[in-house]
């Protein structure tokens, strides 16, 4: 099994000055310290609007930042928010790619709809419509990664014409492509489309065996018709997290904070009226905290021991990765770190010692059956040479009346630029 590590950017109220800039500098700082003890993924999620429950609303910046401070730990978008009101699909193409080769190839591109009227709202995204847009528009990113050029496309949602979408990513076709999921439904439709499951539901090992086993059972099947170049066969799952020697020390550090995550992402999902910038959701919080569940993700809140047997029986149920929620509600930076150090030290690495060999053997099972998912899928026709259609300068759009007596030059919104007199430009003869 992997590890991974998750960022919301959590905030809770009152606000001092200074408490963003210190809540992502110790996130960068935390980061750093996961890629050292080789953990092996960090997590950011994209969110708009979500006060306290979540500061980060541009991903790509965080994770660009994590590349320059780490080398091996994979980078995750966890994920992309792609319905168009929020993301061009070229616009995620550009970024997904640049983050690619500015990190040498450790981008993992998850991607999703977001189900908050707050950020549903904000960006004018129809609700009734955003799982079509995700689905028009993650495809039609994963082409613009890959071909080149971008043949163009009239869709319901994406019209664009043909362009060279570049840079190009380092890992070809394009990074491994993800889906959030809260849903068994979902994880399906991951499994159809050929798609990793990000499963931000908190489940018991026996639901987690389920899930694991339906998912792999259908991208072995026919049903499994991939939505990007590659196929990305991987469930992760989400947990609360801290580690610590003392159980009851583990638990003080941990629960209150995860609990926070659960009740303010209920506030802005399911429950809550929320006015922006004014609702105080830690002081709601603190009134229902003796009144909350924990839930399923307590698992990952104990001493080592506690967590190795918790852990073990969602690794040997086939789940992939393990995302620990460590950043949550007012989780101490040093608290974070001495339970990473502990985790990496203490825990980790009895699963690492499996994952090399428990790959190997499942890429080894899965490669024929990936394949013909491949083969069932249509792609985008690549278009020729003499196909891709010519795009003249805007300076070839201009009457001749703006160019100068001399030919030489022209003004352009006010300023001055040299101008190819038509006759005397390369390949074209005059008159």
């Amino acid at each position: 099994m992997k590890f991974g590590i998750f960022y919301e950017h959590q905030l809770p109220k009152p606000w001092g000055e200074g408490d963003e800039l210190r809540l992502f500098q110790e996130a960068l700082d935390q980061v750093e310290l996961a890629d050292r003890l080789g953990i092996d993924a960090a997590w950011e999620v994209e969110h708009h609007f979500l006060d306290e429950y979540s500061h980060s609303s541009a991903p790509e910046v965080f994770l660009a930042a994590c590349s320059q401070r780490t080398r091996r730990i994979r980078l995750g978008h966890g994920i992309v928010l792609m319905p168009p009101g929020y993301n061009h699909p070229a616009r995620v193409a550009e970024r997904i790619a640049t983050l690619d080769l500015v990190s040498n190839g450790r981008v993992d591109w998850g991607t999703g709809e977001s189900a908050s009227i707050l950020e549903m709202g904000g960006y004018l995204v129809p609700f009734d419509q955003k799982h079509d847009m995700w689905l028009e528009c993650v495809e039609q990113a994963a082409n613009m990664m890959a071909l080149t050029p971008y043949p163009g496309f009239e869709g319901r949602y994406v019209k664009m014409p043909c362009r060279n979408v570049v840079p190009k990513p380092a890992q070809k076709p394009h990074p491994p492509l993800w889906v959030a999921c809260s849903r068994r439904e979902t994880i399906h439709e991951a499994a159809r489309l050929g798609m990793g499951a990000l499963t931000f539901a908190f489940v018991d090992p026996a639901e987690a065996l389920k899930w694991v086993g339906e998912y792999y059972a259908i991208v072995k099947s026919d049903q499994c018709v991939p939505i990007g170049h590659s196929v990305n066969a991987n469930i992760a799952m989400v947990t609360g997290f801290s580690c610590h020697a003392d159980a009851a020390e583990a638990a003080r550090r941990g629960i209150d904070g995860f609990r926070f995550f659960g009740y303010a992402l209920g506030h802005h999902y399911f429950f809550g009226d929320h006015q922006p910038g004014v609702t105080d959701i830690w002081a709601n919080y603190e009134r229902a905290r003796d009144t909350l569940p924990l839930g399923h993700g307590r698992f990952g809140i104990g001493t080592p021991d506690q967590l190795r047997a918790a852990i073990r029986p969602f690794a040997d149920a086939g789940v992939d990765q393990l995302i620990l929620v460590q950043q949550s509600g007012r989780n101490r930076h040093d608290h974070i770190c001495e339970s990473l150090e502990l985790f990496a030290r203490a825990v980790m690495p009895e699963f690492h010692a499996e994952e090399e060999r428990r790959q190997a053997k499942k890429q080894a099972e899965l490669a024929p059956y990936i394949a013909r998912a491949l083969a069932r899928r249509r792609p985008m026709a690549p278009l020729a040479p003499g196909q891709v259609p010519v795009v003249p300068a805007l300076g070839r759009h201009m009457p001749r009346a703006q160019v100068s007596n001399d030919g030489q030059t022209s003004t352009f919104g006010g300023g001055s630029a040299i101008v190819v007199p038509l006759e005397d430009a390369p390949g074209r003869k005059a008159g």
